[in-house]
């Protein structure tokens, strides 16, 4: 079979399947061979069942034969972040404590993406309670960007993209609440899908395996190497639970707009508040020029009435109260005694992160009303613009570097800035619940993917997820990385 197969979309590999063209089983040792050949170097995919998964794969070649399709992803192998529960396989979080937390049973998505009739073979590596934006930890080490591997694939979805960019999977489900699908998926130049919050359930999705209550802003949702396999990963992943849907349907509403030029957009390129990469602003300026070309209305002025500053510190302090509850009563001690220690108006990341974790609820509860306020400035600017374009992340690809993240620093344009302050995009769309995909739109000078997030409404995921096609086909799509042919 040709190397190239492996970077196909997922889509068509279903498609090769139903053709006949190619085995269930045969695509399955395909991908397992590359993995055993270029794994190693990359440590993207860290458990695997190839047991499991060969008896999957030969159960989908017999199905085919005797006439029974299983679904659109009939037959093609698939990896999970290693967040989410995977029968007899360890759900870790990164954290060596949970190194031999195996899974009783699947998670809610597993289950949905195995009805669509995938064969998943393996699970991918994260960060140390997906808390951070590179993927390393002390169960299964560090994870390399596949475009160099002196950098990080970002986080915490940093397993799955690398093995996708890689050619070492057919599609991956990964989970994002401060850009944990999308830095990745534009630092290793694929496809990613933040969905509308609450339209993917996250149940099985949980640093112990008897939560079941959703995370504030946290989603899960689909990485692919094209736009329509995060689109059909969407429509696998998405709809109500058990509970909701007694009397709860989901209808994404379909684009109203079909071509580029029927488009209205803002976009950013860059801004004083959150620096942007000069590489970076200069592909995201070459993206606007071209649309412009198309005939689409591109504003680099429009947004959102929203201070910028005040998204930031609310964004900060929702998040690190989203992610308290499995705080043990020494570590809330501990942040508490921090925080008393710093002087009462310190606003630094670290600040945030230390006030965040011990916030009260009534001080959660006007952090939320702040955010709702914000929730209605975005639906009056989608009221006169389809979608938002603009940065992911603030820099591309950056060098590994497992100094504390509140310690960590990164250059941008020659200056150090604190390394959470990179992920201000990332919440100034999140916080808000709003859909975004990320999409390659090119390359630094050095050769590093860069990405554009493409938000949209809440439930216009389908606008972002066409747009980004559209963008796929007429402007630039998946590049593999050199050496993995």
């Amino acid at each position: 079979m040709k190397g190239d197969v492996a970077f196909l979309p997922a889509g068509r590999l279903a498609a090769m399947i139903h053709r006949r063209e190619v085995g269930c089983l045969e695509l399955l040792e395909h991908y397992l061979a590359r993995v055993e050949r270029f794994n190693p170097a990359l440590n993207a995919i860290v458990v695997t069942d190839v047991p499991g998964a060969r008896e999957r794969a030969r159960a989908a070649d017999r199905a085919l034969a005797a006439g029974e399709a299983w679904g659109p992803l009939h037959g093609v192998p698939m990896t999970v972040k290693d967040a989410f529960d995977v029968k007899g396989l360890p759900t870790t979080f990164g954290v060596p404590a949970l190194k031999d937390n195996i899974a009783r049973g699947n998670a809610l998505a597993v289950e949905r993406w195995l009805a669509a009739g995938a064969v998943i073979f393996g699970k991918t590596n994260v960060p140390l309670w997906l808390a951070d934006a590179q993927t390393f930890n002390a169960i299964y080490g560090t994870t390399n960007n596949p475009w160099n591997p002196a950098l990080t694939p970002g986080g915490s979805s940093g397993g799955g993209s690398a093995a996708l960019a890689a050619g070492l999977t057919g599609i991956e489900m990964g989970s994002d609440i401060a850009s944990s699908i999308r830095n990745p998926a534009a630092l290793c130049g694929v496809f990613g899908h933040k969905p509308t919050y609450g339209i993917c359930p996250p149940r099985g999705h949980a640093q112990r395996a008897e939560d079941v209550a959703p995370l504030d802003i946290l989603c899960i949702g689909p990485l692919g190497r094209s736009a329509e396999d995060v689109a059909l990963g969407l429509r696998i992943m998405a709809g109500p639970d058990a509970i909701a849907e007694r009397g709860l349907r989901l209808a994404l509403p379909a684009p109203a707009k079909k071509r580029l030029r029927d488009f209205k957009v803002g976009i950013i390129i860059d801004d004083p508040f959150a620096p942007v990469e000069r590489d970076m602003v200069e592909q995201l300026q070459r993206l606007a020029d071209f649309l412009a070309q198309q005939g689409a209305q591109v504003s680099d002025k429009a947004r959102p009435d929203i201070d910028l500053d005040h998204a930031s510190r609310t964004f900060d302090l929702l998040l690190r109260s989203a992610t308290s509850a499995g705080l043990s009563d020494d570590e809330q001690a501990q942040f508490r005694q921090r925080l008393a220690a710093l002087p009462p108006d310190a606003d630094t990341k670290l600040a945030r992160m230390l006030r965040g974790n011990t916030l009260s609820h009534r001080d959660w509860l006007r952090l939320d009303e702040a955010r709702q306020r914000m929730r209605w400035k975005w639906h009056e600017f989608f009221g006169a613009h389809d979608l938002l374009l603009g940065p992911v992340i603030c820099t591309a690809a950056y060098p590994h570097d497992h100094t504390p993240p509140y310690e960590r620093v990164v250059n941008v344009n020659g200056e150090p800035r604190a390394f959470h302050s990179l992920l201000f995009w990332a919440g100034y769309t999140g916080m808000a619940y709003l859909p975004s995909t990320v999409a390659p739109i090119g390359f630094t000078r050095d050769g590093r993917p860069v990405g554009v997030q493409i938000a949209g409404p809440e439930f216009g995921d389908r606008s972002c997820l066409h747009f980004a096609r559209l963008l796929e086909k007429e402007y630039q799509g998946f590049v593999p990385p050199p050496g993995f042919e």
